[in-house]
């Protein structure tokens, strides 16, 4: 794990955050990160309804070490809150999830959700001002033709750099639940966004119609055992989707075998070892997040309590399971008291896939390696966050003695907590949301 104990720093917080985290407001905490695809832009959204956008600072012969950092490029309110007068219903302005599209021109396009609506962001650079208009004066009044004697032709001017947000579609109206999911299809056409009950498919171009390829609501609402959690498309296979359930299973389904996908192609379980049955079982089985391997062979979920990681070819168990906090196992009652059993933790791949990472309690995160099974805990706090100082692996003391550099359970902070991470689709850089601050680590540059 050598590469995972010297990660660089840097920490970004989105405007109007207070700088003590102990003073932050509701609308500052981070509730969602994502990378583009080149990795030079890392988006964030927040309970606020803002998306701010940073980028990577292009290298320069005199600081070389610098082009690992991150400065903010854009923000941007995406979602105002809501009412909904039929349910007498308040749409939050949360940002749920962010995804990006592959950069085809200039301009970057991004897709943003809360609860019920989906918006495709175009982020453009403006760096020239049209002047010398014929109707028009400097200041953009409208001149009397009469005045006009001569014909100008418009020039372009320099001016300073500005990065534009704007809008361009608008996906309403088509979902009755909470919006938990959205997946930008391989073909770049399509896109689907999955809620509770339902997976919807859009095409980019069409905001007013979308199809229905899962329905999981049955016809008595008394009659409902489980609800989906998460949905992705396959990275590389247009007809191939993934969705989860909190009852801890995976469902795959292929589009070419019926308009709606109500019969999946693939169930993924894990048999239950009855000996661990409990009054929690059937709460920390539910799967919080599913993410398939840049590969497209392997498919990732997080429960509350591990990390599986399942082959396709292969649907009775996980070939792999990670541990992440076991040793909360003994605190779930009070974890239960104070609902922090039902957090929901994301996970995420490396760029080859060869390594994991899922948040914790008390600002921990944690990294596996799969090909030497090795693992390690490191912490992000504004305590180890000074520029270039390397993080230090920590441990966490079940019971009995309790060494110098370990922490006790009973001493873990619950509210702070990493639920949102992100990993540089081709580098060692990682990007950790806790509460309202965002840290960025990197491999440790010479």
């Amino acid at each position: 794990m050598k590469c995972f104990s010297r990660y660089l720093p840097y920490i970004f917080r989105p405007p109007n955050t207070i700088l003590s985290s102990s003073c932050h407001t509701e609308a500052d905490i981070i509730s969602t990160v994502e990378f583009n695809h080149t990795g030079e832009l890392l988006a964030t959204g927040d309970k606020g309804g803002r998306v701010v956008i940073f980028q990577r600072e292009q290298e320069s012969k005199n600081q070389v070490h610098r082009r690992g950092e991150y400065n903010v490029y854009s923000t941007f309110q995406s979602h105002e809150p809501e009412f909904d007068y039929l349910k007498s219903l308040e749409i939050e302005e949360k940002i749920n999830k962010i995804r990006w599209l592959p950069q085809q021109n200039a301009a970057y396009f991004l897709l943003s959700t809360n609860d019920k609506t989906v918006k495709l962001w175009k982020v453009s650079e403006r760096d020239k001002r049209p002047e010398g208009y014929n109707l028009k004066d400097e200041e953009g009044r409208l001149r009397d033709p009469a005045t006009i004697t001569t014909l100008r032709v418009p020039v372009l001017r320099p001016m300073d750099l500005m990065v534009e947000a704007t809008p361009r579609r608008v996906f309403a109206n088509a979902h009755t639940y909470h919006i938990n999911s959205i997946s930008v299809n391989s073909d770049y056409e399509t896109y689907m966004s999955a809620d509770d009950l339902r997976i919807n498919l859009w095409n980019f171009e069409i905001t007013n119609q979308s199809f229905n390829i899962v329905d999981i609501k049955p016809a008595n609402m008394e009659e409902l055992t489980e609800v989906i959690t998460a949905a992705e498309f396959h990275p590389h296979h247009c007809n191939t989707f993934v969705y989860s359930s909190s009852k801890g299973t995976i469902r795959l389904c292929d589009m070419r075998a019926s308009a709606l996908c109500d019969r999946h192609t693939k169930f993924f379980e894990e048999p239950e070892d009855p000996s661990n049955r409990s009054f929690f079982s059937e709460i920390i089985s539910s799967i919080s997040d599913v993410k398939f391997s840049h590969s497209g062979r392997y498919i990732m979920t997080r429960d509350y309590l591990t990390v599986k990681v399942w082959d396709l070819n292969m649907e009775s168990r996980p070939i792999e399971t990670y541990q992440v906090h076991d040793y909360l196992r003994s605190k779930l009652c009070s974890l239960y008291e104070n609902d922090c059993i039902f957090d929901k933790f994301e996970c995420v791949w490396n760029g080859s896939d060869s390594v994991i990472m899922t948040g914790s309690y008390n600002n921990f995160f944690r990294m596996f390696d799969r090909n030497t099974k090795r693992d390690v805990t490191l912490e992000a706090s504004r305590e180890n966050s000074k520029p270039r100082a390397i993080l230090k692996p920590r441990k966490v003391c079940v019971g009995g003695k309790r060494r110098k550099d370990e922490i006790s359970v009973d001493s873990l902070d619950f509210s702070k907590k990493i639920l949102h991470t992100a990993w540089h689709p081709s580098e060692n850089i990682i990007a950790v949301a806790a509460t309202n601050n965002l840290y960025i680590f990197q491999d440790k540059v010479n």
